[in-house]
């Protein structure tokens, strides 16, 4: 979850400064309007340089952002048995799997949780945090990094860049198209573009993002069943379903009613349209999917 999160967030970030700036760019040469309408020509190739610039700028920002908010430490030379056992697994999978060797970072925090991300399948980071390595067995911490091994393998990063590159420029061309319609259809206005354009724009910008943000949630959610079967193939399947059934008792320990989850530790259950900003499918559903792939 963190690196969507993380990667979600620059994206946003990224995009709206560009967007503005290029805005300021675009109404200062004039090459926006055309007379009567918009130049949707050039309205679509600056929609695409920004929208694909914000999300590759959000990629290759991904590995120093995953480690600024995490406080991962890299290691550069195992210290402990913990540490090379921890680092020779990854460069095992990475062999399995055909990948370069990735970063191996190790990031103090009490929830057993671990992620990989980078702009490229042969220079990625792996990071666990120590929540993981107190409460795991090395059996269920193997599956946990085989499943972020596959991740890498699959260019899952990539791919999400990708899809949030396309869904970026569809945000920027109809927040414009937007913009223009309330300036020139409800605000009358035909002297240019005024303030009315602008202020819709960005709003309805924002409005949309959240919207795609939805479509690379399930993308996300997809790709989740996809590395858990990956980490079973690296590490096994019992042990991957063990490991999710480790992640199940520490994410979801109490049996509370539904009206009293929301004040349990992690014990909330999205329903409705809440899934649809999950980054992760529920953790029975994955373990379900695991074990009918006998």
């Amino acid at each position: 979850m963190k690196r969507v999160f993380l990667f979600v967030a620059t994206n946003i970030a990224v995009l709206l400064v560009l967007s503005v700036a290029a805005s300021i760019l675009i109404r200062a040469l004039g090459i926006e309007e055309i007379p009567g309408g918009l130049n949707l020509q050039t309205l679509i190739i600056f929609a695409a340089v920004i929208g694909f610039g914000g999300s590759f700028i959000s990629l290759a920002m991904s590995k120093w952002m995953a480690k600024r908010a995490t406080g991962a430490k890299v290691i550069e030379q195992p210290r402990n048995s913990t540490e090379q056992w921890l680092f020779d697994t990854v460069r095992r999978q990475a062999k399995q799997a055909g990948i370069g060797m990735p970063e191996v970072a190790v990031y103090d925090a009490p929830d057993i949780n671990a992620f990989a991300t980078g702009m490229r399948r042969d220079a990625a980071l792996v990071a666990v945090s120590t929540g993981l390595l107190q409460a795991m067995d090395k059996d269920e911490a193997e599956a946990v990094l085989g499943h972020e091994i596959t991740h890498v393998a699959n260019g899952d990063m990539i791919t999400l860049a990708l899809i949030q590159g396309v869904l970026n420029t569809f945000v920027i061309v109809l927040s414009r198209v937007i913009g223009y319609f309330v300036d020139r259809v409800l605000l009358k206005n035909d002297r240019g573009f005024g303030i009315g354009y602008f202020v819709t724009s960005i709003v309805a910008q924002i409005v949309l993002g959240i919207l795609a943000s939805m479509i690379v949630m399930w993308f996300s959610r997809q790709r989740e069943f996809r590395a858990d079967r990956g980490g079973a193939n690296l590490a096994g399947r019992e042990k991957m379903i063990a490991a999710l059934q480790r992640l199940k008792a520490a994410h979801e320990p109490a049996q509370l009613p539904d009206q009293m989850a929301a004040f349990g530790i992690s014990g909330q259950r999205n329903h409705g349209w809440k899934r649809l900003f999950m980054s992760h499918p529920p953790l029975d559903e994955r373990i379900a999917a695991l074990q009918q792939s006998r």
